[in-house]
């Protein structure tokens, strides 16, 4: 099996780790090919014997690697998309952060969740990403988000007032600190920390959550996927700041924002002992007593 590591930052606590799946997959004969900066940040410290290659974009990965192994945290699966992008590579989340809503295997569940693999032990969690249509160019190629693309005021404490049309149907004006519309995948991260409700991956929704909203009766608002969804900003700067998950650019008041659902989806590998709601259940601790 052709397997591909990428990461992006190290630390000496994870040594360990990253040597027993080095280990797991030499064992196995697997054919490894790394993110090459990623390889310069572990060489010193990780053993990979002699057959290794390096990778370090989309085009060098496309048919070289049945499975991409994921380091580190969601952050890191979020960086991972712009590699494996719409080649349908499966991306299995390997958990060396915090939460890990995304990453869901934990460090000390490498062994069995690499063996699981090479026994085809697991499904395939299909996710749907948005795609910024317009204004072009804004993120070079990579104008896609598994999470969401969220619009803010630019380092003023004057509002930003976002106007939004779906399906070039007005939907409202909100006035706050800015804007935020995820996918069911980004349910999970900022539009859930603004009130914004979980939903489950497969839904084909998108979710236009306000961030710190004038309004208190505004909430949050669930639309198809398959809607097309304007913006347009007005207030009193020239420029506002976008994001499209880990990556930024500035963008006028005067530019048209069009979002849609990408054309492709990416998958995610979960492992058959678990599924979205357990995940939710233990990452939020739900249905946890802490009475005693």
């Amino acid at each position: 099996m052709k397997v591909a590591l990428f990461g992006k930052v190290y630390a000496d606590n994870q040594r360990g780790y990253l040597q027993l799946l080095i280990n797991e997959l030499i064992k196995r004969n697997s054919e490894i090919s790394i993110y090459e900066p990623y390889y310069k940040a572990i060489a010193s410290a990780v053993d990979f014997g002699p057959n290794i290659s390096f990778f370090k974009t989309n085009k060098d990965i496309k048919k070289n690697a049945d499975i991409l192994f994921s380091i580190g945290g969601d952050g890191t699966i979020l960086d991972t998309v712009s590699i494996v992008r719409d080649s349908g590579i499966p991306i299995l989340g390997i958990n060396l952060g915090r939460l890990g809503f995304l990453s869901s295997i934990s460090k000390n569940d490498i062994a069995d969740a690499v063996n699981n693999v090479f026994k085809g032990d697991y499904s395939i969690d299909k996710r749907s990403l948005l795609q910024l249509v317009q204004p072009k160019r804004l993120f070079g190629e990579i104008n896609y988000a598994l999470n969401d693309l969220t619009i803010y005021r630019n380092n003023t404490t004057a509002l930003i007032v976002v106007h939004v049309f779906v399906d070039d149907t007005f939907l409202n004006s909100y006035w706050g600190d800015g804007l935020i519309v995820s996918t069911p995948t980004g349910s999970t991260a900022y539009s859930l920390s603004v009130g914004g409700p979980i939903v489950t991956p497969g839904s084909k929704n998108f979710i236009v959550a306000p961030i710190a909203s004038h309004n208190l009766t505004v909430r949050p608002i669930i639309l198809e996927d398959s809607s097309v969804i304007k913006i347009k900003i007005e207030g009193r700067e020239e420029k506002y700041l976008m994001t499209m998950d880990s990556r930024h650019s500035a963008i006028s008041k005067d530019d048209e924002i069009i979002i849609k659902r990408c054309k492709f989806s990416v998958n995610l590998i979960q492992m058959n002992n678990q599924n979205f709601y357990s995940t939710i259940r233990d990452k939020l601790h739900w249905g946890v007593d802490y009475r005693n």
